[in-house]
């Protein structure tokens, strides 16, 4: 490589990575917790899910239900579960009786509690574990600025990615296996920034990829839609298979009892571990009706194992079957393994927990990518208003992005101090709290202060959580060991292990400074 290519490839790298970095850390750090954010949720609300993976329902007594509160009749119905929690979507659509006026024929959505039946908005049961999933491809924006905005960042990572790589290729091996700690401070930084980046390269790299694929996919459709479709986009979420059929409404009620879970029955027996996660229901009580079971195979068995079965209430038979057990389509594959890569969920606890782990890096890169930045620019030969300037916007960068861990902590608090806490109170407490710690390590303007402060404030604020859980709702570690609550436990044990690495590192870097102070 010539030295005027290197040259253009490092500092477009420098670049595209100091743009993007705030943004990048939030993603990154906010990501990491969403690996478990069914779990934060479950233990929010103090539940436990007897079955994951698939709705646990009697659907049958829960549409009679339904059918005493409002007309279910000529109604598309739609039970499914997003998360591995006690709640579930309903999604009642407007009724084609003409008969209804139009408050009755109106739609629906709400939450459904599959244990007590008790239903919630979604203001209401919005969770902690929500709130964190949402944020880190900043959904709180107005939509879709958000998500693009996301979207442009994963691919500006995924060209600050590349470009480091070739950066680095020569050298790629030998600096890897270099770590010299008491040499100069960019050295040092320069250093963990190359060993951490190529440890975490491949899962930085698939995160890239799919969170771009994720966000940016609209844009990537759009001219789809145009040159192939006429501009049709029901056309071509049909041929994606992310669209239903459609089934014309009889205006006929059906001359037959109806039972849902005959058919979820009849799906779950006729492949071994599959998980029913979706009913949808067309035309209600009508003769046009049809009921749609579909679901995935067990990850153990197949990691890419969609399928469905739609059946034709009023005859009986079969309208049409996706066999999840049958080798898996090209568009199958795209869409599943980029969902399973991106998510993690393919893998237990093991794999999320090294994801995390991962993600906890890949912040480490990032700030060590923008304190290299720093010291590389702190030099005599550079005009000391150009220096104070770089000074500041680092000062910024580091109290933007280490106070997330002290307010996400206290967060945690909240929502069992305050239960449910709903979207409103967690919004101004994590987004208010979280300028004001910002505000403070600005002011401080002491990037050490910012750095131990927030470690400290964090890690024993995590300590607390699980003694803040036990008082407010009597599930004490050992308890919830002892009921099974896994998930709940889970979380306990998460933030004990969280806030005691944090301390020792805080007390090795305390420790670090005074040496250094003693041999100046």
């Amino acid at each position: 490589m010539s030295k005027r290519t290197y040259n253009i490839l490092f500092h477009l790298h420098t670049v595209s990575g100091i743009v993007i970095s705030v943004a990048l850390y939030v993603i990154f750090f906010t990501g990491s917790f969403s690996f478990f954010r069914d779990e934060i949720v479950n233990w929010e609300r103090g539940h436990t899910v007897k079955a994951p993976e698939e709705i646990n329902l009697d659907f049958d007594e829960t549409l009679e239900q339904m059918s005493k509160e409002r007309n279910l009749f000529g109604r598309d119905i739609e039970f499914k579960q997003y998360y591995n929690e006690q709640h579930i979507g309903v999604n009642l659509g407007a009724s084609k009786d003409t008969l209804l006026t139009k408050e009755k024929a109106a739609g629906a959505f709400y939450y459904l509690n599959t244990d007590d039946k008790s239903t919630t908005d979604y203001a209401t049961s919005y969770s902690l574990g929500e709130f964190l999933y949402r944020l880190h491809f900043f959904a709180q924006m107005p939509h879709p600025f958000g998500y693009y905005l996301s979207g442009f960042v994963a691919l500006f990572f995924l060209f600050a990615l590349i470009t480091g790589i070739v950066v680095h290729w020569d050298k790629i091996i030998s600096n890897f296996y270099v770590f010299r700690p008491m040499t100069k401070l960019k050295t040092v930084w320069t250093d963990a920034h190359t060993a951490l980046g190529v440890i975490g390269f491949p899962f930085q790299l698939v995160y890239a990829v799919t969170g771009t694929f994720f966000m940016l996919k609209i844009l990537l459709v759009a001219p789809t839609v145009l040159a192939l479709y006429d501009g049709d986009d029901k056309k071509l979420y049909e041929d994606l298979e992310y669209a239903h059929p459609h089934f014309e409404f009889q205006n006929t009620p059906i001359n037959k009892s109806i039972n849902i879970n005959s058919y979820v029955k009849q799906v779950k027996s006729k492949w071994n571990n599959f998980n029913v996660n979706e009913v949808h229901i067309f035309n209600y009580g009508d003769k046009g009706m049809h009921v749609s079971v579909s679901g995935n195979l067990d990850y153990k068995n197949k990691i890419n194992g969609y399928g469905y079965t739609i059946y034709n209430v009023t005859d009986g038979s079969i309208y049409g079957i996706k066999d999840p057990t049958q080798k898996t389509s090209y568009l199958d594959a795209v869409k599943g393994i980029f969902y399973r890569l991106h998510f993690g969920d393919y893998g237990g606890y093991g794999l999320r927990i090294i994801s995390f782990l991962l993600g906890l890096i890949g912040c480490f890169v990032i700030l060590s990518g923008v304190l290299i930045w720093l010291t590389a620019r702190n030099k005599k030969n550079i005009p000391v208003k150009k220096r104070k300037f770089n000074e500041a916007v680092v000062r910024y960068y580091l109290a933007i992005c280490l106070s997330m861990y002290p307010i996400t902590a206290l967060s945690f608090i909240l929502v069992k101090v305050v239960n449910p806490a709903g979207m409103s109170l967690l919004y101004q407490f994590y987004f208010i709290g979280w300028l004001l710690i910002s505000i403070f390590f600005i002011l401080k303007k002491d990037n050490y202060l910012t750095n131990t402060y927030s470690l400290l404030s964090g890690s024993i604020i995590g300590l607390s959580i699980p003694i803040v859980n036990g008082i407010c709702t009597g599930n004490w570690i050992w308890v919830s060991f002892e009921k099974g609550y896994d998930q709940i436990l889970f979380i306990d044990i998460f933030w004990i292990v969280i806030g005691i690495v944090g301390l020792l590192i805080f007390s090795k870097i305390i420790k670090t400074q005074k040496n250094n102070s003693i041999n100046k």
